[in-house]
């Protein structure tokens, strides 16, 4: 290792390993620190029931991953990320038996909505349709220091997503299309009265129609084993078992880049109260299971999706997020799920399956929501719990404790609400920087936030490296 580094990155999650892939793909000498023994923060794959059973404890599909401005520039598929696609990128069950359909088809999705809404969700989509590229690079980059390269399709886009999830909702006569939007907005874990929730739905269903809602093959470690073995073919290096407390547990470097919550940043870096105003939110109670055989979903749909959304009204899961989001575990919990093993064999032995589920649960909650996660699923999938093979469950005591980003278990590293959802950690026309002029920061705490698309990192590296040539 070189006397003075360019650039020291804290935490390999695939935001830390992506900032130091950028740094060094511009011939800045970049070394990463990882707590944990093995890299990869959110994207990892474990057995955490039974051998040959490999789950994701955290992320599993990756719309955005998959439609990343930062990723597409990546060799990773010469290190092993590999896309694999489900016929259906998400179904959505309702209680009389049919399911509404997110597809990579335009026509199948809006005909699952019903004569009545078909219309108005191609209405919706068709200004941004074939503009996916240029979109997400425009409200995925660095915010308000860049002129967008399509702005037509930037404004046309928020005038739709802007205004709360509500006003979109107005655009659909039935429940189906307003429920599946809602479980879309559902994603960021924040309630769906917010600024901005409209535009979360409108990305997610964007995001199918452009590029699917893929999995990786063998496991979301597959993205943070391909974006480290790149950086280290680039010259990088990584350390893992390395816990930092402070700056002085690192080599000297002309930047320090932390892929950690802000309020840690802080703490380490030495710099007070600056990040005191943070909010972090809801967090999950998460189900890992080895099942027997596939989940016995009643709609057919559901049975060829990769993810399905479990709360059959916009009203349900309404009232669930504002119950998690106000301090109160939901008698009735919205469920994400994901089925990996639908299009991915090898995650788990022959004619087996892993499946997982989770709900919202309120901050720093530690109670057990198996028996609710349970019930809403044998409500859609009868017969699901003869299946269980067995189950590993996490709260928020268990995430926060396997991931230091999850403070009081938020897994979206601070709350995706009010203009928080926009502008985090805090309002300012330069986000990634701090009051420390060589400290940055590139979690999912900045924008464009959660999710395992690298953005906030390639963000950030783009402050860096501008300040380094500065010098």
């Amino acid at each position: 290792m070189p006397s003075m580094l360019d650039a020291v990155v804290v935490g390999a999650g695939p935001n830390g390993l992506t900032a130091a892939v950028e740094l060094a793909r511009r011939g800045f000498s970049v070394a990463v620190f990882e707590a944990r023994d093995t890299v990869g923060g959110g994207a990892r794959t474990e057995e955490l029931t039974l051998p040959g059973f490999r789950h994701d404890p955290c992320s599993a599909v990756h719309p955005l991953g998959a439609g990343s401005p930062a990723f597409k520039t990546m060799p990773l598929d010469r290190y092993g990320l590999e896309w694999l696609h489900p016929e259906l990128p998400m179904a959505h069950p309702f209680d009389d038996g049919t399911a509404a359909v997110l597809s990579r088809s335009v026509a199948e999705t809006a005909a699952s909505f019903g004569a009545r809404d078909a219309g108005s969700y191609r209405r919706l989509v068709a200004p941004f349709l074939g503009r996916w590229d240029t979109l997400a690079q425009d409200f995925m980059s660095l915010p308000l220091t860049a002129l967008p390269r399509h702005p037509v399709t930037l404004a046309r886009f928020g005038l739709a997503g802007l205004p709360p999830y509500s006003v979109l909702a107005r655009r659909f006569r039935d429940e189906k299309a307003r429920a599946m939007f809602a479980g879309l907005v559902a994603h960021v874990m924040a309630p769906l009265s917010g600024i901005a929730t409209g535009a979360v739905g409108l990305v997610f269903a964007l995001a199918a129609h452009a590029g699917g809602w893929p999995l990786p093959r063998g496991g979301s470690q597959s993205i943070s084993d391909a974006l480290t073995a790149y950086l280290k073919a680039l010259g990088g290096t990584v350390h893992t078992g390395y816990e930092i407390k402070r700056l002085d547990d690192l080599p000297p470097a002309r930047a320090y880049v932390f892929d950690t919550s802000p309020t840690a940043l802080a703490r380490i870096a030495g710099l007070g109260r600056v990040y005191d105003g943070y909010r972090y939110g809801a967090s999950v109670f998460k189900i890992d299971y080895a099942l027997d055989g596939p989940v016995p979903w009643t709609a057919e749909e559901p049975r060829r999706a990769g993810t399905v959304q479990v709360g059959p009204t916009s009203g349900e899961i309404g009232t669930a997020l504002r119950e998690a989001s106000g301090g109160r575990a939901p008698r009735t919990p919205f469920l994400i799920t994901a089925q990996p093993s639908l299009v991915d064999p090898s995650r788990a032995p022959e004619g087996k399956h892993v499946f997982w589920a989770y709900g919202h649960v309120p901050n720093g909650w530690d109670g057990d929501l198996t028996d609710a996660v349970e019930r809403q699923i044998e409500r859609f999938a009868p017969g699901f719990r003869d299946r269980v093979l067995a189950r590993a469950t996490a709260g928020p005591p268990q995430f926060a404790a396997k991931n230091a980003n999850y403070v009081g278990g938020d897994i979206a590293c601070g709350a995706a609400s009010g203009l928080q959802l926009l502008l985090r950690p805090k309002l300012s026309l330069f986000p990634y920087t701090t009051p420390h002029p060589a400290v940055f920061l590139c979690s999912s705490a900045t924008p464009p936030g959660p999710g395992v698309h690298g953005m906030s990192g390639h963000n950030a590296a783009k402050a860096v490296w501008r300040r380094l040539r500065a010098e």
